[in-house]
């Protein structure tokens, strides 16, 4: 396989992973006001998509940080960064049939670093950069996220007090709107900047840019459209898990939630962190828990969570180097190959398990039930509508039902089934 050749391969290779992030994080932005019916889930998705496609362009710190921060570019080969790639998107695809919140970002570095490992040695990451721009962030984040959330949401709640529910209920809705775009703008500006930063890697690695070089503009224009194709799909079983399986919010823990997750976002993208923007979104919903009186904080679904958290680093680690030791024991084109193989018969046995049972727009609000976990009953199987998102039995999800209008009638938020549970049902 010619250099050219390989290196339009580990760029698709980038931008399918860039598209599975965008699918994943979906929910990162838009669970909450899907939860509590602010946004009809197909408009809320095509709004993230919007806004996350203009975010991708308003900062590329965080690209830096990828393409030189964590591993030593010098000594990165192309077969490398492709065996790393196959690693995040092959976690990122395996969390989202569980139905888990991962982060998209640790799975790449983790991806990266596993296949580094293998090929180099320790010599070729920069382990300075890990700690610091990687691991910090991800020990940080959800609990800043979790604090600023909390808090926002008690001051909320105080403020309220006493307040007609349909009228708080009703200003907090149209609020909403504006924290969930503000997240999926912010979203645009961190996540998609990750695969810009692996594709400048790729370049530099085949000789095709210098290593002093930025980020050219058709990177950023094809991972910005990657994105926000990934997005406008929506991952429904992640957005159910934020929305519905941690906590039953209402408009005033939605806003609080979206905002704290904005502002961590938006902060870290400034001074090139790469951090999780998953962490964060799941650390604010957490607080919007935590700072509501009598809300039903379901911490059996928050620790399932957190293990995944712990084991995404060393997992897509570990892919990333059994693909690069793949490759080697192969050779030539024939390993480069057999490693893209891998990436599409995974992602293809996924995808299939993922077609039993649906979550999709028309199910996603459906209430939690943990008698029944993630399984959705058979039936559903046959309700959704074409062009939604099939997927398998997880431990994460429920059953089918249908959701509101694009933006519901303001004068019926506090109506039953509206999206917002009677105090004692939190």
């Amino acid at each position: 396989m010619t250099e050219t050749l390989l290196l339009a391969l580990v760029v698709v290779t980038a931008l399918a992973f860039d598209f599975t992030n965008g699918f994943h994080d979906t929910g990162n932005a838009m669970a909450t006001s899907i939860a509590t019916r602010a946004l009809k889930p197909k408009a809320a998705v095509a709004l993230s998509a919007v806004l996350n496609l203009v975010g991708a362009f308003l900062s590329l710190a965080v690209a830096a940080t990828i393409a030189k921060g964590i591993v030593d570019a010098e000594v990165i080969t192309l077969p490398v960064v492709l065996a790393g790639l196959v690693g995040g998107i092959v976690w990122n695809l395996l969390t989202w049939l569980l139905g888990i919140p991962s982060s998209s970002s640790h799975a790449l570095v983790g991806g990266m670093v596993g296949a580094v490992l293998a090929a180099v040695g320790t010599s070729g990451v920069l382990w300075t950069g890990v700690v610091s721009k990687v691991l910090v962030p991800a020990l940080l984040a959800p609990l800043i996220a979790i604090a600023v959330a909390g808090l926002g949401t008690w001051c909320v709640a105080k403020l309220t007090r006493g307040v007609p529910q349909d009228l708080t209920n009703r200003g907090f809705r149209w609020g909403q709107i504006g924290s969930a775009s503000l997240v999926s703008l912010a979203h645009g500006t961190n996540d998609a900047q990750k695969s810009m930063g692996i594709i400048l890697l790729a370049l530099i690695a085949g000789g095709a840019v210098p290593a002093d070089s930025g980020v050219p503009l058709w990177v950023i224009l094809s991972c910005a459209i990657a994105m926000a194709v990934g997005t406008y799909l929506g991952g429904w079983r992640v957005i159910r898990t934020l929305g519905k399986g941690l906590v039953e919010i209402d408009t005033r823990q939605g806003m609080a939630a979206e905002t704290s997750s904005a502002a961590v976002i938006l902060l870290s993208s400034h001074f090139g962190f790469s951090l999780s923007t998953t962490h964060v979104a799941t650390g604010s919903v957490l607080g919007s828990g935590v700072g509501m009186p009598g809300a039903k904080v379901r911490w059996s679904v928050a620790g399932r969570m957190f293990v995944a958290w712990g084991l995404t680093l060393p997992a897509a680690g570990l892919v990333g180097a059994l693909c690069h030791w793949l490759e080697s024991a192969i050779g030539g084109t024939a390993g480069t190959l057999a490693v893209f193989g891998v990436l599409v018969a995974s992602s293809a046995a996924i995808w299939i398990a993922s077609r039993r049972t649906p979550v999709d727009h028309t199910n996603v609000n459906e209430e939690w039930d943990e008698d029944k976990g993630a399984n959705i009953e058979p039936v559903a199987a046959t309700t959704g509508e074409a062009g939604g998102e099939r997927v398998g039995p997880v431990p994460a999800l429920a059953t089918a039902s249908s959701v509101g209008p694009a933006i519901e009638s303001v004068g019926t938020v506090g109506a039953p089934g509206a999206g917002t549970s009677p105090k004692g049902d939190n």
